[in-house]
């Protein structure tokens, strides 16, 4: 209990520390635009109790899912792939490796024209911006494997193929878990900036449609941290794969 309070009491306290200080800013600035922390909190009410918050969350966390889960599906055993085969790694890396840097912010407009407004254009960029990080960690895995253990394996007369499933796979999925975490944090970043520019849901749009209906700035600093809290919850759920026992050899200090 004593250990579980040490994690918990230092961010707590930072927090408390910077919502006083936000206030006390407020207050002393007399602003007449920015909001307190309890303007924030009553506005978050506002939206909670007509379920337009939760449309909004829902909306974000629908296109994330599926942007996510299609970037999972190739990623992941094209990196595998990739990393296995040395043909397979020489012809598309240069051409991953071109792509990556591009911001996924930089695609906008293209998958406007290609999908138009609608749901379908930030799965694309999340699909974009997430499938990179997945390909790119999951291929440095294998790379990184100890060829001890492939050595061993082969010693023992095992085909590849049954090598592959049994010791690759295993010994790379720590690697896939980080390209995971990364993949969605930048997902979770990528369909805001979309929502905020093509779409009519989500919360990227709420912060827009607040800016723009009143000056809610209660709504947008509310938004704001809505998308930090859930991102947050995100990577810890990503991080609970860490405790899987076929992954938990990695962590063990």
């Amino acid at each position: 209990m004593n250990l579980r309070l040490s994690r918990i009491l230092p961010p707590l306290a930072v927090l408390a520390v910077v919502i006083a200080a936000w206030w006390g800013i407020v207050v002393y600035t007399e602003s007449p635009i920015f909001p307190t922390p309890w303007a924030v909190v009553t506005g978050t009410l506002e939206l909670a109790e007509d379920g337009t918050l939760w449309e909004h969350i829902t909306a974000s966390l629908m296109r994330v899912g599926i942007g996510f889960g299609l970037a999972m599906l190739v990623g992941i055993p094209l990196g595998l792939w990739m990393g296995w085969v040395d043909a397979a790694y020489r012809t598309f890396n240069p051409i991953f490796q071109m792509l990556r840097p591009i911001s996924p912010i930089a695609w906008i407009p293209l998958a406007i024209l290609w999908f138009g407004v609608g749901d379908v254009s930030p799965i694309f960029l999340i699909f974009i911006s997430s499938v990179f990080p997945l390909i790119v960690q999951t291929t440095s895995g294998v790379h990184t494997i100890d060829r001890r253990y492939l050595r061993a394996a082969a010693n023992f007369g095992v085909s590849r193929s049954v090598m592959f499933r049994r010791v690759v796979i295993p010994a790379v999925l720590p690697e896939i878990i980080i390209g995971m975490r990364i993949g969605i944090g930048v997902a979770w970043l990528v369909v805001v900036a979309a929502e905020m520019i093509a779409l009519r849901s989500g919360l990227g749009y709420l912060i827009m449609d607040s800016r723009n209906a009143g000056n809610r700035y209660d709504l947008v600093i509310a938004s704001m941290i809505l998308i930090g809290v859930i991102g947050l919850l995100l990577d810890g759920i990503t991080r609970l794969l860490e405790k899987l026992k076929t992954v938990r050899w990695r962590y063990v200090r």
